[in-house]
């Protein structure tokens, strides 16, 4: 039985760096919240550009593409937000209209922003490698598609994987299928495939598990509500965040209920990156910062005037801030000496100023 693909602690999407070295990198879900404008979607790469996320995510598919248009129980939704819908009749609403995609890719690159896309067949992903899509997601529901992992893997780009509803065996086998396919790396998303998901079920905690199980980046796509999760799961390790993105709840959309809008967006962003910048690294020593506070630190002060010959006791001496004086841990050793000189109130404690000091 030949070994697993090993996979790098690190990759890069176009030229940027992902990994746990670096700092967090912030996908920009639109998604179906263009509500079959293009110019509401191209208004959403303007506004997202403006958040200051590392990249915007959009979807490939087709109604047609992606489901039949039948009208099965099993393919009708049964609670949830789009509950009483068939899954051709949200899909031909929310799907991302293929003519729209070149200039969706142009609009990025002028603002500067990376764009990729989740391709959902084997159009999808030849359409995006057409267009020089620097990397692919495949979505927690594709993540049991291995011929679609192998497929987009072979063009030689990273793929992120979404991992709700995945047990370790798919998770394993996905990641195997797409670095022995020839993509440049792979990052796993922990993902709870819930819309909108309840924090009590976002579970972070396993991201760092995920990390420890198969050595890639991992990252959280993160369907709950405001920036916690996110920021809990990368102060655990996650080295990318995946978030939904909308102009506005109020306007409506298919996923516009647990997306954020632009200011909300910003503030992920921003914390996200706070939270990673807080992480550091392990240190114990005095830091540069600290320097001009060392000072106020408690130390031994005569708190009343002491005559030479008088005895140091508790009622001439004790431990206050600032720090100039003999360091706290000498009280004991000075109680019951006495004064070589006179001694004034508010003067920092010195061995030359009792008997009996240390050579």
């Amino acid at each position: 039985m030949s070994a697993s693909p090993v996979p790098p602690r690190s990759i890069e999407i176009a030229g940027r760096p992902v990994g746990p070295d670096h700092p967090p990198f912030v996908i920009c879900e639109l998604s179906g919240n263009h509500n079959g404008d293009l110019g509401r979607a191209l208004e959403m790469i303007d506004a997202a550009a403006e958040t200051g996320c590392d990249a915007i995510k959009i979807q490939t598919y087709t109604a047609d593409t992606i489901t039949l248009d039948v009208d099965r129980p099993e393919f009708r939704i049964q609670g949830g937000l789009w509950d009483g819908r068939t899954l051709h009749e949200l899909y031909r609403e929310a799907q991302t209209p293929y003519e729209w995609h070149e200039a969706l890719f142009a609009r990025a690159r002028q603002r500067g922003v990376i764009l990729f896309s989740s391709p959902f067949d084997e159009t999808a992903v030849d359409l995006l490698a057409s267009l020089d899509a620097p990397a692919y997601k495949i979505a927690s529901f594709e993540a049991v598609d291995l011929p679609l992992i192998r497929y987009a893997a072979a063009r030689g780009r990273p793929l992120i994987i979404s991992t709700g509803m995945a047990n370790l065996a798919e998770m394993t086998a996905a990641r195997d299928a797409a670095l022995g396919a020839g993509a440049a790396g792979v990052v796993l998303l922990h993902c709870v495939s819930s819309y909108p998901a309840a924090l009590s079920d976002a579970n972070v905690r396993t991201v760092p598990d995920m990390m420890a199980r198969f050595d890639c980046p991992v990252g959280l796509s993160d369907h709950t509500p405001g920036t916690a999760a996110s920021v809990a799961a990368v102060a655990l390790g996650a080295c990318v965040i995946e978030k939904h993105f909308t102009l506005a709840r109020a306007d409506g959309g298919p996923d516009a209920a647990f997306s954020l809008e632009p200011a909300e967006f910003k503030t992920l962003v921003d914390d996200v990156r706070a939270a990673w910048t807080a992480l550091g690294r392990p240190h114990y020593d005095l830091l540069g910062s600290e320097q001009g506070n060392i000072q106020f630190r408690r130390s031994l002060y005569v708190t009343a005037d002491v005559k030479a010959g008088e005895v140091i006791s508790r009622q001439n001496v004790r431990s206050v801030r600032p720090g100039l004086g003999l360091a706290p841990e000498h009280l004991e050793t000075v109680l019951g000496r006495v004064a070589r000189r006179d001694l004034s109130r508010g003067e920092p404690l010195a061995w030359d100023m009792v008997s009996g000091a240390p050579a």
